[in-house]
C-alpha cells in the first residue's frame, strides 16, 4: 500500500482528502512558515507538492530569507502527570535526564515501529 506522506528537497507532507470541496490538500509539516497545495486530480498530487516547495525556496531567495529545517528537534509532550513524575524519578534513578529518558524511549518507539530510517 502507498502512503500519502511525500518527500521532496527535505520537505514532508502529508496529503489528505477534503470531501467537501472535493480536493487533495498538503501543507508542509515540522516548518511554521506556510506552505501548502491543493488539486483535484490524484495524478498531479506530487507535482503541486513540488511546485509548492519550490516556490517557497524561491521566495525565500527573493527577499533574503533562510528556508526553515523541518523539525528543530524541540516539541512539548503533554502527558498525565503521575506519568510524568514516574518518568522523572526513573530518569533520576538511572542517572539520565528526562530530556534523555524521553528521547531514549522515543528512539526505541520509532526503531521499533517505523519504516522510515531514523
Amino acid at each position: 500500500m502507498k502512503s500519502n506522506v511525500l518527500e521532496y528537497k527535505g520537505y514532508h507532507t502529508k496529503v489528505e482528502f477534503d470531501s467537501e470541496d472535493f480536493v487533495l490538500r498538503g501543507k508542509v509539516e515540522g516548518i511554521n512558515d506556510l506552505v501548502n497545495f491543493e488539486c483535484e486530480d490524484i495524478h498531479n498530487v506530487e507535482n503541486e507538492f513540488h511546485k509548492a516547495v519550490d516556490d517557497y525556496l524561491d521566495f525565500c531567495r527573493e527577499v533574503g530569507k533562510t528556508p526553515e529545517k523541518e523539525y528543530k528537534g524541540t516539541f512539548n509532550v503533554r502527558i498525565a502527570p503521575e506519568l510524568h513524575k514516574k518518568l522523572t524519578v526513573t530518569a533520576m534513578l538511572n542517572g539520565d535526564t528526562l530530556n534523555t529518558s524521553v528521547e531514549k524511549a522515543i528512539r526505541q518507539y520509532v526503531e521499533e515501529n517505523s519504516a522510515v530510517g531514523v
